[in-house]
């Protein structure tokens, strides 16, 4: 029997772990954007009371889930890269066309540049953590006091962080780059899976676009209703 490493390194074993990566990270995109909709609830209370409970109350389990979003996003980008580069090496012409090829394959603009969308997005990240999760904390000035207790006014540095035009063009190009990626992403995963069949390939397809076009707005409108509103509830 072949062992596990050749296993997962076969190509059958990157499209699963990247099915399953890709999956998971779906389900982060959705929780993330239900609590950044926070930032429009009020005059930033709520959502910086939402952000303490995160981080003091939930505890080990904060940074279990962080270790784990940290092992999908590094399956995902080594698998996806990895499974792009032996299509390039076995089909090197095959990239230079771009029309939809229909039923089965469904090849796309979209599924064509999952690999540049998926690059972008990954510096969108970095710049993402570099401004929020690693950026000035309470010890800089950013600090609230709501019900007696003082915590981080995370709030504050996002109106910041969405005042700046250039950062909500970014953040929504980002976003917008975030949906081509997921409208193939999202159906090509549960293909991965084994779940191609002709009755129910059509409704997850189906199912992949309203994902994605609900995710990429979603998260887009947040950054614009901020600067439009100048953090003003």
């Amino acid at each position: 029997m072949p062992s596990l490493a050749n296993a997962i390194l076969s190509s059958v074993g990157k499209k699963i772990i990247n099915a399953v990566s890709g999956l998971g990270l779906c389900a982060f995109i959705v929780i993330h954007l239900l609590g950044n909709i926070a930032l429009l609830i009020g005059n930033g209370q709520f959502f910086n009371r939402y952000c303490y409970f995160l981080e003091n109350n939930l505890g080990v389990f904060v940074y279990l889930a962080e270790a784990g979003l940290a092992l999908f996003f590094l399956g995902h980008m080594i698998t996806g890269t990895a499974v792009w580069w032996s299509k390039l090496k076995a089909r090197p012409d095959d990239y230079k066309k771009s029309a939809n090829a229909g039923d089965p394959s469904k090849k796309t603009i979209f599924s064509r540049t999952m690999i540049y969308t998926g690059a972008v997005l990954f510096v969108f990240l970095i710049i993402h953590l570099k401004t929020f999760k690693f950026g000035p904390g309470m010890e800089n000035g950013y600090a609230v006091t709501i019900g007696g207790i003082q915590m981080w006014d995370l709030y504050r540095l996002a109106v910041e962080a969405f005042s700046n035009i250039w950062y909500v063009v970014f953040y929504v190009a980002a976003m917008m780059l975030l949906g081509f990626h997921l409208s193939h992403g999202f159906w090509s995963a549960f293909q991965s899976l084994g779940a191609n069949h002709p009755r129910y390939t059509p409704i997850i397809y189906g199912l992949g676009i309203l994902f994605a076009i609900v995710m990429a707005v979603g998260f887009l409108a947040i950054p614009i209703v901020v600067y439009l509103r100048g953090g003003v509830a």
